[in-house]
Formats: C-alpha cells, structure tokens, sequence
C-alpha cells in the first residue's frame, strides 16, 4: 500500500474514532457505515460496538489508540479490496473532520481546541 493510502486510512481511523464521542456521530456513523456497508455489512453495528466500549473506558487514552488502530486496520483493508473507498473516504473527511482555523495577531494566539471551542493564548506582555 503507498504512503497516500496509509496516511489516508490513518486519518480516516482518528477523525472516525474522535467523532464517536461527539454531537456528530450519528451522520458520522451513517456514512462511514455506507462506506464500509459494500464489503463489511455489520459495519453499522460493528461501528456502534465501537463507539459503546470507547463512552465506558471514559477517558482511556488506551482505549481511543486501540480502537483507532482497529479501524485503521479496517479502513487500510477496504482500500486495498475496494480502489473507489479512497474517494469516498476523502469526501466523507472533507465533510465531517473539523475544520482547523489558528491566528496570529501581535503576541496573541488564536487556535482551535480539539474538535471545537477556541483556546487564546498570549506571548510577551498583556
């Protein structure tokens, strides 16, 4: 598989995995599930499965690195077995993967905080 791909798939798992915990999961889940529905038809509920042992090891970050790398593991396999999944995946990225804004003005920092809210950080004097 070409470093494209895995950067891909490794993409697609951690913006799959972080999505798990948010307000946006089910359109989330919705289309990742078609996108794996056409070689894994219990990708819906395997997804589900997925996202239920994430909320009950609360904040693990154990938990989150293994489930990203079972999907990592999957999205990797769909994409050797299925050439037309990379598009699908790319569009579904474009669409659900949050979008990253930082400024910088004079000493202050502007940046996004994880998948919202807005952090400000100062440098030098206030």
């Amino acid at each position: 598989m070409d470093a494209e791909l895995v950067a891909l798939a490794s993409s697609g798992a951690t913006t799959l995995v972080g999505l798990m915990v948010t307000d946006g999961w089910a359109q989330a889940r919705a289309r990742f599930a078609r996108l794996f529905g056409r070689e894994q038809p219990r990708a819906e509920a395997e997804l589900e499965e997925s996202r239920a042992e994430l909320i009950a090891a609360s904040d693990s970050g154990a938990a989150r690195e293994e489930t990203e790398r079972v999907w990592r593991d999957r999205i990797r396999a769909l994409l050797v077995v299925s050439p037309g999944a990379a598009q699908e995946l790319r569009a579904i990225l474009g669409d659900v993967a949050p979008r990253v804004h930082a400024e910088i003005h004079g000493g202050e920092f502007n940046g996004p905080v994880q998948l919202g809210g807005i952090q400000t950080n100062y440098f030098g004097k206030q």
